[in-house]
């Protein structure tokens, strides 16, 4: 028996999941609302004629790319990938590599705004008893799953380091994912380390590393709580926009048997 879980979360107009001058907007059209336009179509259409005088109901949406669930391309973090190979964008991601066996790291015990590491991974992965294989889709459970929607949710769950990300790359993970806003820690984190320190490479660390490995990542995932450790394969087949840095994704976890 197959069972499917979704962990992808709606873009809508509501939810608080960006930041104010990134938020998506929808403007409805009903059936009622739409006649008009469906009988500019038809000359001599009458709105008698149209069963229950109804048009069609339409959305026109004003979004980034990065609202709701999405799959970020490589070129979304640099320019290059590979160490000087030009960066593939979203319509040139391998397909191969958005259908494969997943991974949950529980992560929900590191504070919002901390950093995992190299030994974060190792130590979780030894916990869960999986010994990580090239093209594993690796998604991170972090605290910020369970405040989607919430004001606090933009401020919530760690980040994945530089080091930690190249752990998995160097291991042949092509595909992570996260239930936080970004894969890197919230900005308000990075911002305060900034200033400590005057380090720019702490900014976008962990999306940097796409410049020496190149990957993808999916942002604003959901429901990681309900997944096992392993043992479910991923589908997050990313939407083809021509050149584009990511892709609106509908992801889901896939159990057979």
């Amino acid at each position: 028996m197959r069972r499917i879980i979704d962990l992808s979360v709606a873009i809508d107009n509501d939810t608080i999941a960006d930041p104010p001058p990134l938020r998506p907007r929808i403007d409805y059209v009903d059936h009622t609302a739409s006649a008009a336009e469906v009988m500019g179509f038809f000359p001599g259409l009458k709105r008698e004629d149209l069963p229950d005088g109804a048009g069609w109901a339409v959305e026109t949406l004003q979004v980034t790319a990065h609202n709701g669930t999405h799959l970020d391309a490589p070129w979304h973090y640099h320019p290059t990938m590979n160490k000087g190979e030009r960066a593939i964008t979203i319509d040139e991601v391998p397909l191969d590599w958005c259908y494969r066996p997943g991974v949950k790291l529980d992560f929900r015990h590191l504070p919002d705004g901390s950093v995992a590491t190299a030994a974060d991974v190792v130590a979780e992965l030894q916990r869960i008893g999986h010994e990580l294989k090239p093209l594993d889709i690796v998604v991170v459970n972090t605290s910020a799953g369970a405040a989607y929607g919430s004001p606090g949710y933009l401020g919530k769950g760690c980040g994945m380091g530089r080091e930690a990300t190249l752990y998995l790359l160097e291991r042949g993970v092509r595909v992570t994912g996260t239930d936080a806003w970004s894969w890197d820690a919230p900005f308000p984190a990075m911002a305060r380390r900034f200033a400590e320190t005057g380090d720019a490479r702490l900014i976008w660390e962990g999306h940097k590393a796409g410049a020496e490995i190149g990957y993808c990542h999916l942002e604003k995932l959901h429901n990681l709580e309900a997944l096992p450790p392993h043992g479910f394969e991923i589908i997050c087949l990313p939407v083809k926009i021509h050149r584009g840095s990511a892709g609106w994704t509908r992801a889901v976890a896939v159990f057979e048997g």
